[in-house]
């Protein structure tokens, strides 16, 4: 059994280089590969993460209105983040100008 190992990888060694000869002729007159397919797949993904936010925070503000009728939707807070962030349980802190405030000043 082991003559037959030793003898099948000594032929692959020796007949390995018929491959290689042969695509390194054929590789200079091959087409270059397109980037079509990544850059429309990095489109689609982008995309498909914009309408899923979007979708995702039209549900966050009926399931809010749903409980709080009438009222102003606080800012959605990050899904996928779990840090710090500047706006503190839903509310903007007072140095942010809210639009009412610049139309007074």
């Amino acid at each position: 059994m082991s003559r037959l190992f030793w003898r099948w990888y000594a032929d692959r060694q020796f007949h390995k280089w018929e491959n290689t000869v042969l695509w390194d002729m054929v590789e200079p007159y091959r087409p270059q590969r397109s980037f079509a397919p990544l850059v429309g797949t990095y489109i689609a993904a982008f995309y498909t993460g914009v309408v899923a936010a979007a979708v995702t925070e039209q549900l966050y503000k009926e399931k809010y209105w749903e409980d709080h009728p009438g009222e102003a939707v606080p800012i959605m807070p990050p899904k996928f983040y779990w840090g710090p962030w500047r706006v503190m349980n839903g509310e903007v802190p007072r140095f942010i100008e809210t639009p009412d405030e610049a139309k007074a000043a």
